[in-house]
């Protein structure tokens, strides 16, 4: 390597004390355009959208998005082999993104999906429209998921049924769950995937299924699910603990999924062991879509060691991108996006590009090198200046 060379993929990073230290990026590790098999595993990524930087309005208040680039994000995830787990909170669903855009992103997203043979995507159904505080009773959270539910059905779509705050401002039991998703459950039109978000994602769904205790809401939750297992096609578990969804998988009823949202475990839970394996619906799906694609072929040729090997170093990555407090996550999300050319810019939906420090992000940036996920060297090491340079570092 010249001089030049040297010079183009390298650069500075900050680190822990408060030092800058010489960092040269490593060659990106070739993974397939394409998958060469079908999975053994069905595998959603929970899309983001890219922010339109140049529109009008209040980055805080106004979801202003690039609808070309959001599009074609979800063509690259189907091209790689990837379902979409659409308008989900990797989105910024309930945290940026509002209902009727979300609305809006879920019929482009389904449109697009018809030009793309075989294209697997499910879109999240939620009472997001209805805030908390104007929820008064069960009856205002049934009816909040029937109008949500309705429009994403009659646009064609499938429903990932997901966690409602108002459902946990209002409830006052378990029953109250119970009573609440065997109506909904009741007239959905296909089977759906029921989202279990744990309160390190969403703190206003702390006690949901009815109780703090985590075991004793899986109770709940699999009671429901297990009495109405004709209407579930899965349930996503996003607690970041394996052996609570190992727990709750193996009670799961015959022909239910269990959809890992375990961001720090996933590819045990994804290997699985003699008892069963998890199905995938991950937001770090997103940001290693080239790895995840690559491993998931390896594990339908029956290549585990292969699987391993490539998701492994994926691993450390993810638990840092989905470290407290882990509802920033979707910062390094867009990160990596940007890192990888899959957008212009750095600029997310309510301003949240500022989520996470400088530190942080540096970090992110060996681990995803560690990954061999910057898939362009050169440009990932330009962007990664641009960045250090607007926090004062040159």
């Amino acid at each position: 390597m010249n001089a030049t060379d040297r010079n183009a993929f390298s650069l500075v990073l900050p680190t822990a004390s408060r030092e800058l230290a010489p960092y040269t990026v490593r060659a990106p590790r070739a993974f397939p355009w394409a998958p060469s098999r079908p999975f053994t595993r069905i595998a959603y990524s929970a899309a983001h959208v890219v922010a339109d930087p140049l529109a009008a309005g209040d980055p805080w208040v106004d979801a202003r998005i690039d609808w070309d680039a959001t599009l074609a994000y979800r063509r690259h995830l189907w091209s790689l082999g990837l379902g979409v787990a659409e308008a989900m909170d990797t989105a910024q669903r309930g945290m940026g993104l509002d209902w009727p855009t979300s609305l809006e992103l879920i019929r482009r997203s389904l449109d697009a999906a018809r030009d793309v043979p075989g294209a697997l995507i499910a879109s999240g159904a939620g009472t997001d429209h209805l805030a908390p505080d104007d929820a008064r009773s069960l009856d205002d959270v049934v009816r909040a998921y029937e109008h949500q539910i309705e429009a994403i059905e009659s646009a064609g779509g499938r429903i990932i049924l997901m966690a409602s705050r108002a459902l946990a401002r209002v409830a006052r039991s378990p029953a109250d769950y119970e009573r609440v998703y065997e109506r909904v459950l009741g007239q959905v039109r296909e089977p759906v995937i029921i989202h279990w978000l744990g309160d390190m994602f969403d703190p206003a769904l702390a006690g949901y299924w009815g109780d703090a205790d985590p075991m004793r809401a899986m109770d709940t939750a699999i009671g429901i699910i297990n009495a109405h297992a004709d209407k579930v096609d899965g349930v996503k578990i996003s607690l970041l603990d394996d052996r609570k969804e190992v727990l709750m998988r193996r009670r799961l009823a015959p022909g239910v999924r269990m959809y890992t949202g375990d961001d720090f475990n996933y590819a045990a839970l994804i290997a699985g062991d003699e008892h069963g394996h998890s199905d995938a619906l991950l937001g770090i799906f997103d940001a290693i879509a080239p790895a995840a694609s690559a491993a998931l072929g390896e594990l339908a040729a029956g290549n585990l060691a292969a699987f391993h090997e490539i998701l492994g170093p994926t691993v450390p990555l993810s638990r840092h991108v989905f470290a407290a407090p882990t509802r920033f996550y979707k910062t390094g999300v867009v990160f990596m996006a940007w890192l990888n050319g899959h957008q212009r810019h750095f600029t997310m939906v309510g301003g949240q590009q500022s989520a996470r420090s400088l530190l942080h992000l540096a970090e992110l940036f060996r681990l995803a090198d560690a990954a061999g996920l910057l898939r362009e060297p050169e440009l990932a090491v330009r962007r990664m200046r641009t960045l250090l340079a607007l926090h004062g570092v040159e």
